[in-house]
């Protein structure tokens, strides 16, 4: 065709390359020959390898399908077809035992759990809600199961239970990202200080568990904590509902879910904190 080009022995769409060179490359370090000399490779190296792979393939099932209509209306006889098999090579001897180990996996499989979903990267929809799907409602999943225990009781909210659900989740943080010398129980502030997050002015005792966060330093509305591999968003909300009852004797008058329009939708989580008005943390595992 006309508007194609070559690279490195590779005839290639000109919006295919002008894609990769100046949209998919930049920002990633991968220069753009490099790229294209690597594809090049590659497909020289492992096309003729796959041409003869397929044929293979292609020979092997013709002559399993002669073998079938060679017996046609017979009663089947599986050792008789196993041998078959092994006589064209379909069924090999069973190798030695051996290990395999794999290098240059992205991290998102490789360290980060979560939900691996596959999507149609057209459908904004469905990428958004894979997306959202590595984020759990902690609430939620502790009020409406029987992860407490027990199941809840039907006829609106159980104030006693939301407090042993606000009781878990401090608890949580405590066992999972702890403070030096403190506790998530009473919290009453939080900041960022020379890249350091300081809850009520101590720091945590792992301060690499500290990913980032969102909004001013001094009151951040958001931070990003991780456990191993696991990430935890802390999230401060002064006009949650929630938050606004949330008081240091775990009483609190209601636990509705709240969703952020964003890629991390989830369920605020409430601490106590009457140094910024009552603002609620919330969690979400990825």
């Amino acid at each position: 065709m006309s508007d194609r080009i070559e690279k490195y022995g590779l005839k290639i769409a000109q919006s295919l390359a002008d894609f990769i060179d100046h949209e998919a490359l930049p920002g990633t370090g991968v220069v753009p020959d490099n790229f294209w000399k690597g594809l090049s490779d590659l497909t020289h190296d492992f096309g003729p390898k796959n041409r003869s792979l397929v044929a293979h393939r292609e020979l092997l099932q013709s002559q399993i399908d002669d073998w079938h209509s060679a017996r046609k209306g017979q009663p089947h006889n599986a050792e008789a077809y196993k041998l078959f098999l092994s006589e064209v090579g379909y069924l090999v001897p069973e190798g030695a035992d051996f290990e395999i180990e794999t290098a240059n996996v992205d991290p998102e499989i490789a360290t980060i759990s979560g939900a691996q979903l596959v999507v149609p990267v057209t459908n904004a929809r469905f990428a958004l809600n894979a997306a959202n799907a590595r984020w759990g409602s902690l609430y939620d999943a502790l009020y409406g199961t029987d992860a407490l225990g027990d199941l809840p009781a039907s006829g609106g909210y159980d104030v006693a239970r939301g407090a042993r659900v606000i009781a878990w989740g401090r608890a949580l943080l405590d066992q999972s990202v702890p403070l030096t010398g403190s506790s998530w129980t009473a919290v009453t502030s939080l900041s960022v200080q020379n890249g350091v997050l300081l809850v009520d002015g101590v720091g945590l005792s792992d301060v690499a568990q500290f990913v980032g966060f969102g909004g001013d330093a001094a009151a951040p509305t958001r931070v990003l904590l991780r456990k191993n591999g696991l990430h935890l968003i802390v999230e401060i909300d002064a006009n949650s509902p929630i938050g606004s009852t949330d008081w240091p004797v775990l009483q609190t008058s209601g636990l509705r879910r709240q969703y952020r329009q964003s890629w991390t939708a989830k369920t605020v989580l409430p601490l106590w904190t009457p140094a910024t008005k009552s603002r609620p943390i919330a969690t979400g595992w990825d």
